[in-house]
């Protein structure tokens, strides 16, 4: 029999819960939907939040011929098989093909490259997951190419209305204690919820935790300890304390993550927590970034044990990252204002003419913001220690 995650699967956007900002009543995506508008994309986001359940809605909706496959396994024979399976057909009113790669951070640039035409040529849809920052993992020629929807863990009261959709009577507590381990994933939790059914045929905190004991889970493990380790690394790097941090990493290494993932995660603290208190700090991440891609395991371990310990043990300041997430802020709330006229480029004579460049100073001191933010200040005054 199926997994109780897999019979009770939302069909339609009104089923579906969560990622209201992408399904809700203004959402692009119900919008793309609703207009049966289609194109490539891709989902970026955590286990379990509905990326292949949003998927198969929109193929759905749009009539497509859907296909399914996960970068895990798949190759450019899988690939060349959906292409050329009725090649042609959309141009003569056939049903458009549409293949949702899961784990699409797992496809290496030849395997990327590879796909890249069929996209172009609209012979193939993507529709891309992964749990990666997109940036990093898909080819820039690709990613132009696709839309980047980003999704969202589930909060309490949305884990709360996917569990009363299992049909399972869950109490109050059990329910609490469900949403509490699951952290945003609704098939962990519907997962966890079953197993207890199934082996004690009663879901309460109790037979929850004797489940888990029991070694009979069948979820994804190592999506959870992905998620949990990595967090209490970059938590311990960010509390200046090496010991913990050594161990996390210690951890990850011994249960085959990717290396290189975790050097790329060093490179983003190096300026996100400890910026300019040590700015040798990403040099340093990005030597051992670097290192870990020509060196290669094991030995590349002792290049991450150098890097963790020096980030560790750096002071901290993240003034550099928050006042980015300030001035982004204003950039979303008043879109482009107007640049003031003195510090526009003016390589036309006309250009001149018009005032551009007009009055700039070298070394000005008057603020070169917007005017209707010249009194903003993003940085604080000192900066933090």
């Amino acid at each position: 029999m199926e997994p109780l995650a897999a019979r009770i699967r939302p069909k339609t956007l009104e089923e579906f819960i969560g990622q209201e900002h992408l399904v809700g009543k203004e959402g692009p995506l119900r919008k793309a939907i609703e207009e049966r508008h289609l194109f490539s994309f891709i989902f970026w986001g955590p286990p379990g939040v509905g990326k292949t359940t949003l998927a198969r809605i929109y193929a759905e909706a749009l009539n497509a011929d859907f296909y399914e496959l996960s970068a895990v396994s798949a190759g450019k024979e899988d690939i060349k098989k959906i292409v050329e399976n009725g090649r042609g057909t959309l141009a003569f009113g056939g049903k458009p093909k549409i293949l949702f790669l899961d784990e699409i951070h797992r496809f290496n640039k030849a395997q990327q490259d590879y796909l890249l035409p069929a996209v172009e040529r609209g012979e193939l849809t993507l529709i891309g997951a992964t749990t990666e920052n997109p940036s990093f993992e898909v080819i820039p020629a690709l990613l132009s190419r696709s839309r980047v929807f980003v999704l969202k863990p589930l909060d309490e009261s949305e884990l709360k209305k996917i569990l009363k959709r299992t049909g399972l009577t869950v109490s109050k507590e059990a329910a609490e204690w469900v949403i509490s381990y699951a952290n945003g994933d609704a098939r962990q939790a519907i997962t966890v919820v079953e197993n207890a059914h199934e082996l004690y045929g009663k879901v309460t905190p109790e037979t929850l935790r004797e489940s888990l004991q029991s070694g009979k889970l069948r979820y994804d493990k190592k999506g959870e300890e992905h998620y949990d380790t990595i967090s209490a690394f970059i938590k311990s790097m960010r509390a200046s304390q090496p010991d913990a941090a050594m161990y996390y990493l210690a951890r990850m290494l011994a249960g085959g993550e990717d290396p290189v993932f975790i050097a790329r995660r060093m490179v983003i603290f190096a300026s996100e927590d400890i910026g300019l208190a040590q700015p040798t700090a990403l040099v340093v991440a990005n030597a051992v970034f670097h290192a870990v891609e020509s060196v290669g395991m094991p030995e590349a371990a002792i290049n991450l044990a150098h890097g963790v310990s020096y980030l560790a043990l750096s002071k901290k300041d993240r003034a550099s990252y928050d006042a980015l997430g300030l001035a982004q802020e204003d950039v979303e709330k008043f879109g482009n204002l107007p640049i003031p006229m003195r510090v526009r480029n003016a390589p036309t004579k006309l250009m001149k003419e018009l005032g551009y460049h007009k009055g700039y100073k070298l070394y000005d001191k008057e603020s070169y913001l917007p005017d209707k933010l010249r009194k903003k200040r993003y940085f604080p005054k000192k900066k933090n220690s």
